[in-house]
């Protein structure tokens, strides 16, 4: 090529440039990066379980499908209004495809009107069952990870009722997770045989529960169920055994980690409760459908951040990451990341993951079930010696 057709280049000359601009910009479009905002609780009174959570993001990966992943992750100090703030910053400022968080119950149903009116997927790492149920207009956006409430107060149930209790004083939070807990075991309870026989609630930053103990205490139930999540939950259980209480302990599955058995110390020793595979997988048979998946997350877990150190809840976190890992390449197939486009597809494909095995169970969702999971995601674990115990 000349000087002269540089400067003045040919038709066809012309076209081949366009042909090569336009290819470029397709390349360009297709090597868009997947924006996932994340809002967690890492202070404040969630921050034992939004700190393993937050360390699981940097176990994930930044490519799925030859798409760059980029994490934007964001405090909410366990605070409702912070987790509505970001969720609103992460969509309007950051654009992203798909929201990951809150930790708690109350933050996680104070962020879906957020995600509603942008349009954009969520999968929380809470437990309430109201996050995702029932599946209307609103919560079609919205997934869970953790199993829900009436999944483990089966499993409490079940367990109280093969102990021989009889009688069941209740105390946990005065917000939706307590309140959750409450509905959802009372049911459960009648149909088991179980007597409820003394009710109490009190909030997560309380220093005191004398008087509801003294309560718990007098009604002289047969058991104690402490529907509370991490270290918050430690301070009815310490009350009672300093007021001599000798009945059995029950806690929920939102205190499976090391600093509730590091605060509650010799206080929780005995303690029931249900949880998923994740946190007793070496334990688990071999057949179990989540061991190798459990497994694997153990493994990365305490690579990065030593041995001992896995939770549950950072086990929520990274099944929210292996939803992503399912949904995404499946939604590239319909559209770019950073379109309205694409975040209705991610939605739709999230919906139709299925037989997924995760670090707590196998997740098969559906358009009325944005949970996905079954039986196979509990366990029920006894405090022994300072450990998690699996019982069989």
């Amino acid at each position: 090529m000349n000087a002269t057709s540089l400067k003045h280049p040919s038709s066809s000359h012309r076209k081949t440039w366009l042909s090569l601009a336009a290819g470029l910009l397709l390349c360009a479009q297709a090597l868009a990066d997947i924006n996932v905002g994340v809002t967690v609780s890492a202070t404040g009174p969630a921050a034992s379980l939004g700190i393993p959570e937050k360390n699981t993001l940097s176990l994930m990966p930044t490519s799925i499908a030859g798409q760059k992943v980029n994490y934007i992750v964001l405090d909410d100090a366990s605070d409702t209004t912070s987790a509505v703030a970001n969720t609103r910053k992460l969509i309007t400022e950051h654009k992203v495809d798909v929201v990951i968080g809150s930790t708690t119950s109350p933050n996680s149903l104070a962020m879906i009107d957020a995600v509603v009116e942008g349009a954009t997927p969520m999968i929380s790492m809470a437990a309430s069952n109201r996050i995702v149920d029932p599946v209307d207009a609103k919560k079609r956006w919205v997934f869970k990870t953790p199993q829900n409430d009436i999944m483990m107060a089966l499993a409490i149930a079940q367990h109280m009722a093969s102990a021989g209790v009889k009688t069941v004083g209740f105390i946990g939070f005065a917000d939706a997770y307590g309140e959750g807990w409450f509905q959802e075991f009372s049911k459960i309870a009648e149909l088991k045989g179980l007597k409820l026989v003394a009710s109490e609630r009190y909030n997560r930053t309380d220093t005191s529960v004398t008087g509801q103990v003294l309560k718990l205490v007098a009604a002289k139930p047969d058991a104690v169920l402490i529907a509370g999540s991490g270290t918050p939950a430690v301070l009815p259980q310490k009350s009672l055994r300093e007021r001599g209480y000798a009945g059995k302990y029950y806690q929920t599955h939102g205190v499976a980690n090391n600093d509730f058995l590091r605060v509650g110390g010799k206080d929780v020793e005995g303690t029931f409760l249900p949880s998923g595979g994740v946190l007793v997988a070496s334990q688990l048979p071999a057949d179990h459908p989540v061991k190798k998946s459990a497994l694997d997350y153990v493994a990365k877990y305490e690579a990065a951040f030593g041995k001992g150190t896995v939770s549950t809840f950072g086990g929520h976190a990274w099944d929210a990451g292996l939803l992503l890992q399912a949904a995404l390449p499946v939604a590239l197939k319909k559209a770019q990341p950073g379109t309205p486009a694409f975040r209705a597809a991610l939605r739709d494909a999230l919906e139709g993951v299925k037989e997924l095995p995760g670090a707590h169970g196998v997740f098969n969702m559906s358009p009325t079930d944005h949970l996905g999971l079954d039986q196979r995601a509990r366990v029920m674990v006894k405090i022994e010696k300072g450990a998690w115990l699996y019982q069989p």
